[in-house]
């Protein structure tokens, strides 16, 4: 039983942390090479071309700067590293040619860690995770909004603030959206018994538990793969890795906290006084997330948009995948919270550094909104004049006066994948042409194009050609066939490793670099394999008891399944709730409630159940102990948990 129910729950347990890449990795050093010519020269004509000379945003990231922790190592209680606020200060000096000076100066902006006065009542700690946590005074303590990923660099914040401005409680929780580092840090603010007395209300806009399990539960195995590329988990931070995340350094890689929400934001003018502080809220469901809300603080002039707002581009289509946003609604609320919040001075978001000055801010948002507008405006005009995704996505670019903003500039989200994002959100992946109705799998492909070409020979000459001559997306476009053709052709993934790192070196988007780099670095040393490295039952607990059952829909194994059909009821006394569970045609399905004529029936807390999901605690003791019990055939349940996949977390991306 302990190993069935464990393996029934591995790969699903962890998700909601997984998804954002949150993994405790070794690395290699990785040997890669220094920039070439052709870099050197595409650096250059960046340097040229932006305009460095504006300086506000260093002028807005230092101001109000009270310092930071004396000691830059942020540890869990095991002593294990979770956070180091120094690891980025590589990022000194000019652009190496290893890195495109665009993406460097947005780096050195997004490495200044500590804490920043924004107005009298309100600061930010900043640099000690992926996002910022806010801290507003209110008559009696702190109102926090966004904790953070980990409660380990959530602690460590709230310290610096007690050092530098006093010891105050935390009479308030905020979260702006169900993404983990916006919430993961809760448990080091607060207990759950400070949110379950009453306390400590915890604030979120409506459906907040719901998007959490939509965006990052049900695909939550293969997010996590694809998030150790996008956040370049296991690089190395320095001129040749790593040198940012696009909107923050990096996610920290501690431990996890979910408490929900104990009081909803339904709708837009929405108000609310927590503590003798008033807010105001604008509710922006379908732009960044699922849920979402911006905060205005209307008695000091003070706005938070979230992540609706950012020093970046942001993504439409994360490359971790998600539910394609809406670009027409995210500019539509913009243009609303322009309105709404006309006069404010000072804008505060979930990322990068404030904005100062009513005009200033304006034009920021005028700016920032009109390039989502033109993104969507113009992909859907071409879309309606023939042009597929790639299509669109190569000839689409901002107008200059867009373009010259530095947040408006791709350094999260890109034009180019935005764009197939929009035409997706439309028109799906497919592109009306029918050669692409059945696409034959990548390495029957790569078999036929290298055959095509003249062999794997002929391949590689061709490749190393078009390396040498800087044409680095060919070049990896055919060693990316040869590859998948011949994947024991070592020289090809080193060349085509090699390719992916100048297109890195090249990139002004930071993600698009760490997963240039993260394939470069698996095709030269083959997969890193993850291991979580903390606990995540308190994620897990946090989720409605649908949200479980629907989790293990997706890992049933219909093969394993064929023909055989169950009933099983599970109570859970310590919930109060009943659920039948019916699995028939390969399909798993839940309701409330305890079936007639079961197979088999098992009692036991939902908390232990969770454990042996979570941590493969096994439920046999509690058996023998009567604090669970089955009834019916134990066998049937036996049976049942044989039939879950538990996912594969090391999944191959660059390889067949």
């Amino acid at each position: 039983m302990r190993r069935s129910i464990a393996y029934l729950a591995s790969g699903s347990a962890v998700l909601l942390i997984v998804c954002a890449g949150i993994y405790r990795i070794g690395h290699r050093s990785p040997a890669f090479d220094m920039a070439s010519a052709a870099t050197h020269k595409h650096n250059d004509a960046v340097r040229a071309s932006a305009p460095f000379a504006d300086r506000r945003d260093f002028d807005f990231a230092a101001r109000g700067y009270l310092g930071t922790l004396r000691d830059p190592l942020i540890k869990a209680a095991d002593g294990r590293l979770v956070w180091d606020l120094n690891a980025f200060r590589f990022l000194n000096g000019q652009a190496p040619p290893t890195a495109n000076p665009s993406l460097w100066r947005q780096a050195q902006l997004l490495s200044k860690t500590g804490l920043f006065r924004v107005t009298d009542d309100i600061y930010q700690v900043r640099g000690f995770d992926l996002a910022n946590i806010t801290f507003v005074r209110g008559k009696t303590g702190w109102l926090v909004v966004d904790t953070l990923t980990s409660n380990e660099t959530a602690r460590a914040a709230y310290a610096l603030v007690t050092e530098k401005l006093g010891k105050r409680p935390i009479v308030a929780i905020l979260y702006t959206h169900p993404h983990v580092d916006h919430f993961g840090g809760t448990g080091g603010l607060i207990t759950a018994e400070d949110r379950d007395s009453g306390r400590v209300p915890i604030i979120a806009p409506a459906g907040f538990v719901d998007a959490a399990v939509g965006e990052n539960v049900i695909a939550g195995p293969a997010m996590a793969r694809r998030s150790r590329y996008q956040f370049g988990t296991h690089l190395r931070k320095d001129p040749r890795g790593t040198i940012a995340s696009g909107i923050g350094p990096a996610l920290s890689i501690g431990a996890q906290t979910m408490m929900a929400p104990t009081r909803d934001v339904a709708r837009t003018g929405q108000g609310m006084t927590l503590d003798g502080v008033r807010l105001r809220f604008q509710m922006t469901p379908g732009t960044e997330a699922p849920a979402e809300m911006n905060i205005a603080f209307p008695d000091w002039k003070v706005i938070d948009l979230a992540e609706n707002a950012n020093p970046t581009q942001h993504n439409i289509l994360t490359p971790r995948g998600a539910v394609v946003r809406n670009a027409s609604a995210w500019a539509g609320y913009l243009t609303q919270s322009m309105t709404m919040f006309a006069g404010a001075e000072t804008l505060i978001t979930s990322h990068g550094w404030p904005r100062f000055g009513a005009a200033k801010i304006t034009d920021y948002l005028g700016k920032h909104r009109d390039a989502y507008a033109y993104l969507h405006d113009q992909t859907v005009r071409l879309m309606n004049d023939g042009l597929t995704g790639d299509e669109i996505a190569a000839r689409l670019i901002l107008p200059k006066t867009l373009r010259q903003e530095w947040y408006d500039r791709p350094y999260y989200g890109s034009l180019s994948f935005n764009a197939r994002a929009v035409y997706q959100y439309y028109m799906g992946w497919y592109d009306g042409n029918p050669v692409h109705l059945e696409p034959l799998p990548p390495t029957e492909a790569g078999q036929r194009y290298v055959a095509a070409l003249g062999g794997a020979a002929k391949v590689q000459a061709l490749a190393q050609t078009a390396y040498d001559n800087g044409d680095y997306r060919w070049s990896s476009e055919l060693l990316n066939k040869l590859v998948f053709a011949v994947p024991g052709n070592r020289a090809a993934r080193t060349l085509l490793a090699r390719s992916y790192e100048q297109l890195a070196y090249q990139s002004e988007n930071a993600l698009w670099r760490n997963i240039y780099l993260s394939g470069a670095q698996e095709l030269r040393f083959g997969i890193v394999k993850a291991r979580a490295r903390v606990s995540q039952a308190s994620l897990t607990t946090a989720l409605p008891t649908s949200s479980l059952f629907d989790m293990l829909a997706v890992r049933l194994d219909a093969d394993k399944v064929g023909a055989a059909r169950v009933t099983l009821g599970f109570v859970f006394p310590d919930r109060g709730e009943s659920v039948t569970v019916t699995v028939h045609n390969g399909v798993l399905l839940h309701n409330p409630g305890l079936p007639s004529g079961a197979d088999a029936v098992l009692t036991v807390a939902r908390t232990d159940l969770v454990a042996s999901m979570t941590g493969g605690a096994s439920l046999l003791p509690k058996i023998a102990s009567g604090q669970a019990r089955i009834s019916g055939s134990p066998r049937a349940l036996k049976t049942f948990t044989g039939w879950f996949d538990v996912g594969q977390p090391d999944f191959a991306i660059v390889t067949p």
